[in-house]
């Protein structure tokens, strides 16, 4: 029994961990609130009947505010989830779409684009007549 509360507790904190990497990628609202929803499910398997454990929900939206660049301390509040993400490829899923914020446009802009000269140091072809 307490096997299985243990497997739905994990996939619990993995859809929590799958909401934020939604918001991270569309940054929509309706987004954020579907992870604070579920963040308020995870608070409640505390069991706590006063509704007191405010965990997941604090978390999250200090998370949602870093992500979208309206917190304070962005970086550490993102490192601390990406610390606390276990499966590999999430946790690059949730980086890369963090990233794709921050990246500066200049460095896009900024490309060298290559000359017209393709065929430069390559030997002249000889035609060939018979």
């Amino acid at each position: 029994m307490r096997e299985n509360a243990a497997e739905q507790e994990s996939k619990l904190l993995r859809a929590w961990q799958l909401a934020v990497l939604r918001f991270a990628v569309t940054l929509d609202d309706d987004d954020r609130m579907h992870a604070l929803g579920v963040a308020g499910e995870v608070d409640r398997l505390g069991g706590t009947a006063d509704d007191a454990f405010h965990f997941f929900r604090r978390t999250t939206a200090e998370l949602c505010a870093a992500i979208s660049g309206r917190g304070v301390d962005q970086d550490a509040v993102i490192g601390r989830f990406l610390a606390q993400i276990d499966n590999v490829r999430l946790k690059r899923a949730v980086e890369a779409a963090i990233a794709r914020d921050r990246m500066p446009q200049k460095l896009v802009a900024s490309r060298v684009k290559p000359g017209n000269d393709l065929w430069r140091g390559l030997p002249p072809r000889r035609a060939t007549g018979t």
